[in-house]
């Protein structure tokens, strides 16, 4: 369907088809839609707009709202109510009245007025959700088929892993390293100040690149103090060559060993390699040790004797053995 052309306006007709209304409901349902309040309906947290406010928002957009081309703007208020009377009827939302703070209940009036309460049955375009459910699956799945990934795989996803652990270090270094320098002379100088505030998205987080302001008074103390023992570690530092190019030689060697892959250098590539799987000893190591045993101990159990003890134990049983044929004989007489 050809687009209408944006400006001049396309009348109502525009919006009588279903799908042109969804295309205006995915529009009022993205981030660039009016603001929306949460509240509970039904056990069940639900996304409303008060009706007035979606027909000013419609009638009138404010300065800086990215309209779409292929929306047509309205003429005036009536045109934007007569729409809205029409998302009611489809059901793209719902008249509520309010029962307390956050909750919201079924309204028994279905046309659509300013003064009423609309809670969004319409979820919007679902597109993008389904794609980043679908990456998280396959995500997910590849992450515990990772011991059967080939060695390459493996190997990259090592060096990226210790990529970007280095590399957050080293930005949080940096960021706290300006903000240092430049507070300690009396300024407050942040770079991406808003890195790290889980209330943001992503792309706000990065917004703005950086600030710039002057100290709070009352930090002159706190300034002063935090400066001499930053130039008194750095004086520790010029006077001990020593120590501190040991300490930098060892971690040079540290970031070698980690992207090497030989930080366990006291073990073999093969005991690298089978470390998770269970020690079981072959038949060669089990017949040698059962050799060595032998040649410790050759009669474990005290089997062999003397010969002389042999032969007297066997006198000892034959003389045994005619005393009690003797016995025996003297009783049956």
């Amino acid at each position: 369907m050809s687009a209408p052309t944006n400006g001049d306006g396309a009348g109502q007709s525009f919006y009588e088809d279903v799908e042109n209304l969804k295309q205006l409901c995915n529009f009022l349902r993205s981030k660039h839609g009016p603001p929306v309040r949460e509240a509970t309906m039904m056990e069940k947290r639900v996304h409303y707009v008060k009706g007035e406010k979606l027909v000013n928002f419609l009638a009138e957009p404010k300065k800086g709202t990215k309209w779409p081309s292929y929306l047509p703007k309205f003429k005036g208020r009536q045109e934007v109510i007569a729409v809205c009377k029409e998302l009611a009827k489809h059901s793209f939302f719902v008249r509520s009245e309010k029962r307390g703070k956050g909750e919201l209940g079924m309204s028994r009036v279905r046309d659509f007025d300013e003064s009423g309460y609309y809670t969004w049955v319409y979820e919007g375009d679902k597109t993008m959700s389904h794609l980043m459910t679908t990456a998280l699956i396959v995500g997910f799945l590849c992450c515990v088929c990772f011991p059967i990934w080939p060695q390459f795989l493996r190997v990259w996803v090592w060096y990226l892993s210790v990529t970007l652990l280095l590399f957050i270090f080293f930005l949080i270094t940096l960021r706290a390293s300006g903000f240092l320098f430049l507070w300690i002379v009396g300024y407050e100088f942040w770079f991406l100040p808003n890195l790290f505030d889980e209330s943001l998205g992503f792309v706000e987080s990065f917004k703005p690149v950086y600030s710039f302001e002057p100290t709070k008074p009352g930090q002159l103390k706190y300034r002063i103090g935090v400066g001499l023992a930053f130039f008194g570690f750095c004086y520790w530092a010029v006077t001990q060559p020593s120590e501190f190019d040991g300490f930098v030689a060892a971690q040079g060697d540290f970031l070698k060993d980690l992207y090497a892959g030989t930080l366990l250098s006291d073990m073999s590539q093969a005991d690298k390699e089978n470390i998770d799987k269970p020690k079981m000893q072959s038949l060669d190591e089990l017949l040698k040790e059962l050799d060595e045993e032998i040649e410790y101990n050759p009669d474990p159990l005290g089997l062999s004797v003397d010969e002389d003890e042999q032969v007297d134990s066997l006198l000892d049983n034959l003389v045994n053995t005619e005393d009690e044929a003797g016995d025996d004989g003297e009783d049956e007489l």
